[in-house]
């Protein structure tokens, strides 16, 4: 089996990308990063859905985001609560963390290269999300050119990289629908920037909002706690 590196937040996206990555015969092995977010509820997530999927190995890596700062995910800045959709789209939210995906990408790059991997998967989304920069078609092309000048088993070895984004065409419940398709269980996952002590999700941050979006579009209630009776969309219940 070809071997390939699957980066893993413990959100719906990474999730539906590992199945992903797994359906089409991959050995994978997941990579999560302790940066300094908030809470560490992603965490074990993360960890509930490598023992879920079955990888062969959940690496966790230890970076110190929160001495950098400038995003709400590693500093005690107000979460965004309750925006709309369209607004989600028009700017860059303050949840955005400075270069974690290339951040987070390069250290998949490194990993793989000891491996011996030629394939990356990553859960990004042009549709339903938050706007940001490190989502878009053309940041990934762009990176996956770097990556293919920046190693040696690429560059001695005769080596491609190859960077895989399975979900960046579809919405969060084309995303949801093809995770259940897959087996996938949305009950161990977690979105929510903002959780209770407990875990419970805010249901009101742009994560919790395009989550609960994409399960009422896909037909399905969401499977995991929020604090409010009626969170984000009324129609959930």
């Amino acid at each position: 089996m070809k071997k390939a590196v699957v980066l893993l937040s413990g959100g719906v996206d990474s999730a539906a990308t590992l199945a992903i990555a797994k359906s089409l015969g991959f050995e994978t092995y997941a990579l999560s990063f302790r940066y300094g977010q908030r809470h560490g509820i992603e965490l074990a997530a993360a960890s509930r859905v490598a023992l879920g999927l079955g990888v062969s190995r959940h690496l966790v890596m230890d970076i110190d985001l929160r001495s950098i700062g400038g995003s709400a995910l590693t500093t005690d800045k107000e979460i965004p609560k309750n925006r709309a959709p369209e607004e989600m789209s028009k700017a860059i939210p303050d949840t955005y963390v400075p270069a974690r995906n290339t951040i987070f990408l390069s250290y998949a790059l490194a990993w793989a290269e000891v491996l011996g991997a030629s394939d990356i998967f990553i859960g990004v989304t042009a549709l339903d999300y938050s706007g940001y920069p490190d989502c878009r078609p053309e940041y990934i092309a762009a990176y996956e050119r770097m990556a293919n000048l920046a190693t040696r088993a690429c560059v001695e070895g005769g080596g491609k990289i190859t960077l895989h984004t399975p979900i960046i065409g579809l919405s969060k419940a084309g995303i949801i629908r093809k995770g259940m398709e897959l087996g996938v269980d949305f009950s161990l996952t977690h979105s929510c920037y903002d959780p209770a002590a407990d875990g419970a999700a805010c249901g009101e941050c742009d994560s919790c909002l395009l989550r609960l979006k994409g399960f009422q579009e896909a037909g399905l209630k969401d499977p995991v706690r929020y604090q409010l009776r009626e969170p984000g969309l009324k129609e959930q219940g």
